[in-house]
Order: structure tokens, then sequence, then C-alpha cells
């Protein structure tokens, strides 16, 4: 008998057991999936035995860390956001460290915080893109930052790629963060939107050029010159913890609502059921820069060339044909292509990719005609515009097609 009821006592369990773990693995099949929290990785420029500028006596490291932390604390209370720092003391990191943080924790963005310096007594804040220097203003600044590498020990071998005395050595380097361009104009855009709107402050605009910083990074990447420490009074403004918390606070802002839109912009859609749209404020379907900042001059109005024929044109694959469009500007929400809100520029198309909306002019099978109207853009005020490759209605790198023309 005891025999007998030991059996039933481990048949007895054995049966408890396999109930509480179907329970189990119910209940967590009906438990919603955790998303991956949004990170975010902030970069104080300079430090340590690199003060960065002295404008004025101020100290550049000091103040961009000061900013990257007040921005930080907002982040961190925010659900569902991941805060990484490169730096959160006043320490040296190399540049090509500062990247690998950035790509070893997948991060959603990269953000370097820094502050400019001039010998006129210019001001304002600005936002910079990885990409080609616009003019010889954007090459100095990027030259001024990337200076930081001969700091570094065996920058020789490691920057080998890089010359930061020549203009053309970063158009090869460009390529790898193309994909990310749309997002990171997005993002430049909603912070340039902040200094210069709740906080006044005089707007540099949305640029490109060639920081090695961006480079290192392969994901949506911004550098901000919060403003000149040469300038007496906005050097006072950004040295002091209520300029640092403000210039924190729009940052942060900035960096939430491109959460918001980019997250908006990717949730499911019910069957038929509208496209959700993004949520955010609205961004101007003007370029990013719509004024050179130095006028420029008077050039003849660009005439584009004539359509060959087709009866001309040589036979081409069509799995292989490439057509070339310019991109003008990305914004947040579906824009109105009327020529009148684009100074004048018909054939205007639009294409939505990862949350944003790109807006292209023309289409083109020639590539010499493709720099024509970038040059007609450029002289309508569009100073960032830059041309798009395409086959078969889907975008692909520049060199790529440009490879395929010429063959």
């Amino acid at each position: 008998m005891p025999a007998i009821k030991g059996i039933r006592h481990h048949f007895t369990l054995s049966v408890l057991l396999v109930v509480l773990s179907c329970l189990t693995a119910a209940s967590q099949a009906a438990r919603p999936a955790v998303p991956a929290p949004f990170t975010v990785v902030l970069d104080a420029g300079h430090g340590g035995h690199d003060p960065g500028n002295l404008g004025n006596g101020f100290l550049e490291k000091d103040i961009a860390l000061k900013i990257v932390l007040a921005a930080g604390r907002i982040l961190e209370q925010q659900a569902g956001t991941k805060v990484i720092y490169t730096r959160d003391s006043d320490r040296f990191v190399d540049l090509y460290v500062r990247g690998e943080i950035a790509n070893k924790a997948k991060a959603d963005l990269f953000v370097s915080v820094h502050c400019d310096s001039h010998t006129s007594n210019a001001n304002g804040a600005g936002t910079f893109v990885l990409g080609l220097h616009a003019n010889k203003q954007n090459f100095e600044i990027a030259k001024k930052e990337n200076s930081v590498i001969y700091l570094e020990d065996n920058y020789e071998s490691r920057y080998a790629e890089y010359d930061i005395n020549s203009p053309e050595s970063i158009i090869g380097l460009t390529i790898m963060q193309e994909e990310f361009l749309d997002q990171s104009i997005l993002l430049g855009k909603l912070m340039q939107d902040r200094f210069t709107g709740r906080l006044g402050r005089n707007d540099r605009k949305v640029k490109q050029a060639g920081f090695i910083v961006l480079h290192q990074t392969f994901m949506p990447s911004v550098l901000v010159e919060t403003g000149f420490l040469t300038n007496k009074d906005e050097g006072r403004y950004l040295n002091s913890a209520k300029g640092q918390q403000e210039m924190g606070q729009a940052i942060a802002n900035a960096i939430l609502e491109y959460r918001k839109s980019v997250r908006a912009a990717q949730a499911p859609v019910v069957e038929q059921q509208p496209e959700p749209q993004p949520e955010v404020s609205e961004v101007p379907e003007k370029a990013m820069e719509t004024q050179p900042e130095e006028p420029a001059p008077a050039e003849e109005p660009v005439k584009t060339p004539a359509e060959t024929p087709e009866s001309a044109k040589p036979a081409v694959d069509e799995a292989q044909r490439v057509t070339f469009k310019v991109q003008l500007a990305a914004v947040s929400k579906a824009p109105v292509l009327e020529p009148s809100r684009f100074n004048g520029l018909d054939n205007l198309s639009q294409e939505s990719h990862n949350g944003v909306y790109r807006i292209l002019y023309g289409n083109t099978e020639s590539y010499e005609q493709a720099q024509l109207l970038q040059k007609n853009a450029v002289q309508k005020g569009y100073s960032s515009a830059y041309i798009a490759a395409y086959r078969n209605g889907v975008r692909i790198p520049l060199a790529e097609a440009l490879k395929t023309v010429s063959q």
C-alpha cells in the first residue's frame, strides 16, 4: 500500500507541474511584447587635455558636457528611452571610440554637442549632418572639429583615409551614411526649430559637412554647434546654468519629437484603416537652408537641356535602367507639391522613407541633366539639394548608379 500511495503522490505532482507549465506558457504568450528601448548616444565634444575652443575664456569642453548631461537627464525620465554618454566627466575620448560606442549599442540616434568660434562677432546655433561641404565656411568648421585627431595616439594609421585639409577627401566617405541622411536632416530641422523658436537663437540652419565623428557612426547622426563662445553675449549665455539647461531641453525635446514621428510612421497599420500619420509639429516645406549666408554673385538662369528623342537613345535593359532626381528636403508630414511653395520649381514628387517624406525635383536618365537640375535648385535657394539615383523606382547609391551609366 505505501508503494501505491507513493506512485499516486508522484503522479499528482507531475500533473500539477504540467498544468502550471501550460498556464505559465499561456500567460507569457498573452503578454504583449515589450518594444526595444529607443537608444540615444549623447556625445559631449572634446574633453580632458582637449579643451575645445576658448573664446572669451570659456571652455567648450565644459559647456558641451553640461548641455549633454542636461539633455540626458530629461531623456532618462522618458519611459522606453535609453541614454548612453560617450563621456560623462572631463576626460578625453578618441573620435573613433565615440563612434564605436554608438555602433556597439546599436543606437537609434547619435548627437554630438559642440560650441563654435569665429574671428567675427558671429552668433547663432546650427546643426550639421554628414555630407559634402556646400561652401568653404562649412569646410572650415568641419576642419576645425576634425583637427582633434592630432591629439590621439597612432592617428596617422587610424585615420589614413582622411585628409582634413582636402574638401574632396570626404566624398567617398559619405556613401556609408547615405541611407541615414533623411532622418539626420529631419532631426536637425527639429532641433533648429526649437533653438530659434522658443529660445530665439539666430538660425544658422541645417547644413552638410564632413565631420569625422559623424562618419564613424552607422545610424542617423547630427553635430550641434550650440553657439559662438567668441561672441561675448552668446558665450555668457552658454556658460550659464540657464543657457545650458535651455539648450539641453531643446535638444531633448527635438529627440523626443523625432522618436514620436518615427515610431508613429513605423506602427503597424490595421487592414482597411487609414495609415497613421506622425503627430508632430509642422516642419516647414522649405529647404533646410533657404538663404545663402553670404550673397552669391548673380548667375544666368540654368536651362535644362531638351530630352533626347527616344529613337536616338541606345537600347537599355529595363532591369538596369537608372534615373536621377534631385532631393530638395526631408519633412515629417506629407507636403503640398505646388511650385509656388518651392520657389517656382516644378516637376516635383515625394516618397515616404523611415518616417520622413523626401521632396524630389526632376526625373531624368541623364546624370549631366541631373547636375543642371541640382544647380538650378541651388540657385532657387536650396543650397543643400543633392542628386539621388534610382533603379526601377528603388533608390540606390549614387556611385553604383554612375557605374551603370558609364557602361
